[in-house]
Formats: structure tokens, sequence, C-alpha cells
């Protein structure tokens, strides 16, 4: 492969990043804004318990994927239960962090909740979050 070509691919891959400890999703919710929080942690997705869970930890989660704030900080598996282990319990955020990851908690995998008692978050601006 020529110069040029090894170039391209290095900057098409360059600016990649993959999946890291903290990064946060919404799952199973109707629309892009809404959905059970899910959390990267050790290779694996997870979920994070409602104890404790309220608008300002969900604010943290909606910011972070790019949506202007949280309306609703919702518990109880309301959007189903998810798999995997649940990562989070006793979430506590001032609402200025920039993932879960680095607000008070258990700590990563530390939780006696099953996934009845999943945290999820209705976002604002609706639609598809804005990067």
């Amino acid at each position: 492969m020529a110069l040029p070509g090894l170039l391209w691919m290095w900057l098409l891959f360059a600016g990649t990043r993959g999946v890291q400890d903290g990064d946060m999703r919404l799952a199973d919710g109707d629309a892009a804004n809404q959905g059970r929080v899910e959390i990267f942690y050790g290779g694996q997705w997870g979920t994070v318990c409602d104890n404790l869970w309220d608008l300002l930890d969900a604010s943290v989660v909606c910011r972070g994927l790019g949506f202007k704030n949280a309306t609703e900080a919702l518990g109880g598996a309301a959007f189903g239960p998810g798999s995997g282990p649940v990562m989070l319990d006793e979430v506590e955020c001032t609402g200025t962090e920039p993932s879960l990851a680095n607000c008070t908690s258990l700590g990563w995998l530390k939780s006696n909740c099953r996934h009845n008692q999943d945290a999820g978050v209705v976002c604002s601006n609706g639609g598809f979050p804005s990067r």
C-alpha cells in the first residue's frame, strides 16, 4: 500500500474510540431519549440500581449522552429488566459529572439489587442526541 493510503487508513482509525469504562447508553425505550440506564465496565454492559436514584443522577446520564437534561428519573425497571451485572448502586451525583462513574456510589459491582430495580431516564431535547 502506498504511503498516502497508509496515511489515510491511520487518519480513519486514529479518531475512532472503542467503548470505555464509564460509557453509558439507554436501552429499550420507545424513543432515543429514554430507556434503561446501562453503563460499561470491565468489558461488559450492565445496569444501575434505582436505590437513591434521582433527577441529578438522571441528568448526568442525559447530558453525558448529548441531551440537554433529564425530565424523569425512573426506577422499578420502568423500561424492563436488563441483563448482565448490576454495575452501580446508591449512585449520588451532584449533577455536574461527565459520567455516573464519576459520582459517589457503593463502587463497581457492589450491589444487592436485582434487575427489577433497574434505573431509567427520560431526557429532554427529544429525538436524537446532539452529538
